[in-house]
């Protein structure tokens, strides 16, 4: 554990032992800066603490660094890759978020060398400005979309995107000829929200998460195989999760949908991913000797930081319908889970919710409401077993900024949980320097272990970086539907790739050699 981790249990031990005392917070001001300076001593190292939030990252010494996985030299751009640094802006005319835009080869890997030129479109209230705050060359200007002209030089532009005042969406665009396009949605919210950070006595320290996860959502597994898909392993045909276990994985995940079955469901008339496949999917889980992360999306079909629709059945609730509804759902689910024994050993209050959940009600723009929904949810889960882990789920990988935002400002209001969970998909989540940056400055600002619970591409590294945090905070890896889709590690037919592989290497070197 570093120096800041200590100073910041060392505070939250003097201001615990205290909090009941009739002290002053002088006095306990004065203890902890004794403490203060005797751990300095000891540990001969330069660190600075806030009352009220943990030390920077800019603080962390010795990040390893992660540019030889994600970039070569020389290659052949085939597509566009754009990171906006924030997706939740404040709509007050001068709130920014710094841009990046690269170029990829067919392999995802950044290339240093191009040049290239390439188009910037914003649709909605916002302007874009050189990375110096210069003007960029406008190519067109309408009442709904600007365009501007820029450059990627030495492999990498910078931008910044400026919000205007209106509360809404912003699509942001990159296009360049002959490139595949890449894109973002930002989030304005009201300039007057009123924005809180934690006290130390909110950041409370969670326990150790075990065991530490090499994890896969397979969730689409009952659909392949009702279409007749077989997975093999080393020429015999297996239950998929079998071959996972055999090659190291621990934990799987699984998505619920509260009706998919309805027309505008995830999955129409089938209710793939309901209670009832998810209770079959539970026991398959559970038989093989593996551990359950459940997913709750809170919405017939897919939530994620664009689209966090409300269940069907809960359209006309008021807010405090709308949040006993959350609750009575969460434990009816869990409850029967309980009942054929096999209960989550976590669960995710919601999927990717940057954005908030369950919208109107629960957008970002609302903190208060997203907050009381959240607390719902997690009193549910501690209602039915306070064992379970209770992580919060991000698509922020890489944007440290944004990602304290949303703690800083979901702690404050109450809302406490044992995890946090990362997306990161390089097209989206800045680089794996960002997100091993985030990484480590969540870790020291909240004291919770860290997860990357959605990953699919660079598996090598991200598996690296995840099990490469401090040995008390680590938790470990998800990949998202490794079965069938994007960076996959069976072939069409069901048959192990070379990346199926890696899991062997993974759970040797992560789970069965630590030190």
């Amino acid at each position: 554990m570093n120096s800041a981790v200590k100073i910041k249990l060392l505070k939250y031990k003097i201001m615990n032992l205290f909090r009941f005392k009739n002290l002053s917070s002088i006095c306990v001001n004065v203890l902890f800066i004794i403490g203060f300076a005797i751990l300095l001593q000891s540990c001969k190292e330069k660190s600075k603490v806030n009352d009220s939030s943990v030390t920077a990252i800019e603080e962390e010494p010795n990040l390893k660094g992660y540019t030889e996985y994600y970039q070569v030299e020389t290659g052949e751009p085939v597509a566009l890759v754009f990171a906006s640094y924030k997706t939740t802006m404040l709509a007050d005319g001068k709130d920014q978020s710094l841009l990046r835009i690269s170029a990829t080869d067919s392999s995802g890997m950044e290339i240093k060398n191009i040049h290239k030129p390439f188009k910037i479109s914003v649709k909605g209230d916002a302007r874009v400005s050189a990375e110096d705050g210069s003007e960029l060359k406008q190519v067109s200007q309408s009442d709904t979309l600007s365009v501007w002209q820029s450059n990627i030089e030495n492999g990498v532009q910078k931008l910044y995107l400026i919000a205007g005042k209106t509360v809404d969406r912003i699509q942001v665009e990159v296009s360049s000829e002959g490139l595949r396009n890449a894109s973002h949605e930002i989030h304005t919210i009201p300039d007057d929200v009123e924005l809180l950070q934690p006290t130390a006595d909110q950041i409370t320290p969670s326990s150790k998460i075990t065991p530490e996860m090499l994890g896969a959502d397979i969730s689409f597994l009952p659909q392949l195989e009702a279409r007749g898909m077989k997975f093999y392993d080393k020429g015999v045909e297996k239950d998929a999760i079998s071959i996972l276990k055999d090659h190291g994985l621990n934990y799987v995940r699984l998505r619920i949908f509260v009706n998919p079955e309805n027309p505008q469901g995830y999955s129409p008339e089938k209710g793939f991913c309901d209670l009832d496949h998810t209770l079959a999917m539970a026991k398959r889980v559970k038989d093989a000797g593996m551990n359950l992360l459940l997913d709750f999306h809170y919405s017939d079909t897919w939530a994620d930081p664009q689209k966090q629709f409300k269940p069907k059945a809960w359209e006309g609730l008021d807010f405090n319908q709308l949040k006993t509804q959350l609750n009575t759902y969460t434990k009816s689910v869990l409850n029967k889970l309980k009942a054929q024994g096999t209960l989550p050993d976590m669960v995710q209050v919601g999927n990717e919710i940057n954005h908030g959940m369950v919208w109107p009600e629960g957008h970002i723009s609302n903190l208060d409401n997203l907050a009381g929904l959240l607390k719902s949810g997690v009193s549910a889960v501690r209602e039915v077993d306070p064992e379970i882990t209770v992580m919060m789920h991000l698509a922020l990988g890489g944007q440290n900024e944004e990602t304290v935002f949303w703690f800083d400002n979901m702690i404050a209001r109450g809302v406490e949980f044992d995890i946090i969970g990362l997306s990161y998909y390089p097209i989206w989540h800045c680089t794996l320097d960002d997100l091993n940056s985030n990484a480590h400055d969540l870790i020291n600002r909240y004291q919770k272990d860290v997860n990357v619970v959605e990953y699919s591409a660079f598996k090598k590294a991200v598996n690296d970086l995840a099990f490469s945090l401090p040995d008390d905070r680590r938790n470990g890896t998800c990949i998202w539907e490794p079965l069938n889709t994007w960076s996959k590690i069976f072939d069409e037919e069901g048959r192990p790739l070379e990346e199926l592989e890696y899991y062997d290497q993974f759970a040797l070197d992560y789970l069965m050699k630590k030190d």
